[in-house]
This record gives C-alpha cells, structure tokens and sequence, in this order.
C-alpha cells in the first residue's frame, strides 16, 4: 500500500511536468499555476515553519539564505550553521520519501557574510515497471539545489544580497512518460535580496525592532526533461515581501510578529475554447516567451483581470516568543486562495537555545481539504553559531 501511495505521488507530479496548460477552464474559477522543481520553494527550516512560513524579515539565521539572503549581513555571530529534516507524505504513511536541507554561513567583516546551502528531495525508492509489467529496476528519484550567496551592509540598518543555484531534477530517472523519453532537468537561478532592520520602541523601557524585508527568488533559465525544446517549464521565481516588529517587554520577554506576502513570477494560464485558441489571458507557454517576459507578465495576464492577480497572493502570518533567550514558542497561519490552489493551515512550534547550540521543532495542521503533503508532519532543525565578530557589526564604528 505504502510503495503504491508513493508510485501515485510520483505519477502525479512527472504527469503535471509534462501536461499541458491547453485546457478547458471558466474565467473566473480554479486556475493553479504550475512550474518544474516546486519543493524548492517549501519553507526549509522549523523555524519559519512554526510560523505560518514567513520568513523573508525574520531574525538571521543560518536558515536566511531560502528567505533572504540579505538577512545574512546581519547575522549576529561569526559563522554557524543549521541542518533540517521534514518528512514527507507521513500522513499518507509513506515511510521514504523527505526534503533535507543545510546551510551556513560565515561573516567575513562587520560588513560581508558569504553563505551557502543545499536542499535534497528524496522519493525514496520507486521499483519500475514496463507497460507490460516487465521489471525495469529500482531507482531513487531525486531533486537537489546547491545555493552560494554574498550578503552586503551597506548602512548600519539596510543590507542587500545576491543568491547563484544550480538545481537538478531527475524524477523519472531516464524512465519513458508515455511516448516520451526523459532525462534529468538542468537549470541555473539567481536571488536578489533587501532587508531594513533598525530600533523602534514602543516606550523607553520597551526597546523594539522593525525589520523589513523584499526578496526575489528563482529568477533563472527554463527546464526541460526531454531533448525535445518544445517540452520547456519555468522555475518558480518568487517574489516575497514582508516585515517584523520584535518588542522587549523586559530582558527575560520578548516578542515577535511577522507577515510575508508571496506572489509567482511566472506566467498565469489562460483559458482556451474548444479549439484550443486563446478566449481570456495571455500565453504562457514557456517555449514562447522568454523568462523576464514572464516575470512582467505575470503581474497582468490573469484571465479574470485584476480580482485574479490578487487571489495569486499569498499570505502568512506568524508570532514568536522568547524567554531568556533560552526557549521559544511559535504559531502562525498560511492562507492561499481556493482558486489558486487552496492550501489554509496554522502551524506550531518551539526552540531551545543551549549556548551554541538551537533545536527547533515545527507541526503542521491543514485547514483546507487540499491536499498537503505536510500535513501532521514534525518538522526538526538542529543549529550551531560558533563565535563572535571581531568588531562590532555597525559598519559606522
């Protein structure tokens, strides 16, 4: 049962790489958007997870490069690293198939910190099979990205990065889909990243921080898993935008609350009559319009106009608390719009802070009959930050 969950898993998402958008739809109902390697876009680390996934103006962390690599600029230690494992499908008792990540970093100056990581999704292992039931062997489909990035204060409270990716996709391991003969999907990416980070206080006694931050992400070239140039799918670039407010009640209190909103930079689908010809939208076939194209088209070729362009925006909300800096608790809500896809849920989470050391957990509870894959899933993340910088990170002193 479980082998047969994790083969259907599989099926569905291989059949949504190469299906086509040329489908028959009513302006103004579902509409998803799709493009290849999507889990590079599920939030990493128990941290944001806790909270609803926002993440692009959350405190620094090793985590930073996946939400803003801008962030890394005011990482308070000298370098550290952090390391994350999420099942998959747990609800569905597939027992194989998870997304691990690792990243780091490393403070060259008060002004530049360089990171890096990498994110491993693993299917576990799939036995397949001829049309005829010939056995063609056991494989282990596979995606991964290797991120390097380079963080950049340039005042005391605004910082700016830059991300490059190299990302692999082999879901169907050379295996025929059909009439088509695969291969692994290659691409490159690029981030850029601002982040604004400077003391507001609510009162003398109770010192704050607004942190605010912009990121767009995935911005690279097309995919194919075929040698055909026909057959071509667009990265997920993504565009985040968001903000904190931490507030010291006192020295052993504090808390946070965050918002992130996120939007596709890709192509949204038309709708298409009978024939096939084009009755609402634009194209978005990726063979035919280059990738800026599709970034600037995206924010006005929904169907239904502007009432659409909105639903294609999502919305995460999240609250932290520290006591002591020793132990955290976190909550938070994602909301996506029934017609795009319709994924609702809150999240719960928690830390513990050991001198060097950080061990945080996350839990995923849907609200929506969509599907999740994460659904009641624990999510864990170990973290180390080893020393301090030698100056002060206020690049004014």
């Amino acid at each position: 049962m479980k082998r047969h969950q994790k083969i259907l898993a599989l099926t569905a998402t291989v059949a949504m790489i190469f299906s086509a958008n040329a489908q028959k739809k009513e302006i103004g109902g579902q509409n998803y958007i799709s493009t290849a390697m999507p889990i590079i876009m599920v939030s990493p680390d128990a941290t944001s997870s806790g909270m609803g996934d926002v993440g692009v103006a959350s405190k620094p962390d090793a985590n930073s490069m996946h939400w803003n690599n801008a962030k890394l600029a005011f990482v308070e230690d000298k370098g550290g690293f952090a390391m994350t494992y999420t099942p998959w499908l747990r609800k569905l008792g597939v027992g194989d198939m998870n997304l691990l990540y690792l990243g780091g970093y490393y403070a060259v100056n008060n002004r530049s910190t360089i990171g890096a990581s990498v994110t491993y999704y693993s299917v576990g292992d799939v036995n397949f099979t001829s049309e005829e039931g010939q056995d063609l062997g056991t494989y282990n489909p596979n995606e991964f990205s290797i991120d390097v990035a380079y963080a950049m204060r340039l005042t005391d409270e605004i910082s700016l990065g830059a991300s490059g990716r190299y990302l692999r996709s082999d879901l169907t391991q050379g295996q025929d889909v059909g009439t088509t003969s695969t291969r692994a999907g290659n691409a490159i990416a690029a981030d850029i990243g601002v982040y604004y980070q400077n003391k507001l206080s609510v009162s003398p006694s109770m010192p704050g921080e607004l942190a605010l931050g912009l990121f767009i992400s995935n911005l690279g070239s097309k995919i194919s898993y075929s040698d055909d140039d026909n057959e071509k799918d667009f990265l997920p670039a993504n565009l985040r935008l968001g903000g904190r407010y931490t507030l010291n009640v006192d020295e052993y209190n504090q808390f946070s609350f965050l918002m992130d909103l996120n939007k596709l930079l890709v192509p949204t689908p038309p709708v298409y009559d009978e024939e096939g010809n084009i009755i609402a939208g634009k194209n978005d076939r990726a063979e035919d319009i280059s990738v800026m194209q599709g970034v600037f088209q995206s924010f006005y070729d929904a169907p239904n106009g502007m009432k659409e362009e909105l639903q294609e925006i999502q919305l995460s909300v999240g609250a932290e608390y520290w006591y002591n800096q020793l132990f955290a608790v976190r909550a938070g809500y994602f909301f996506e719009h029934k017609n795009k896809g319709g994924r609702q849920y809150i999240t719960f989470g928690g830390g513990i802070r050991y001198n060097m050391f950080t061990f945080d957990l996350s839990y995923l509870l849907a609200l929506s009959r969509t599907q999740n894959p994460l659904a009641n899933t624990v999510r864990i993340s170990l973290g180390m930050n080893f020393g301090k910088p030698e100056k002060s990170k206020r690049i004014s002193d």
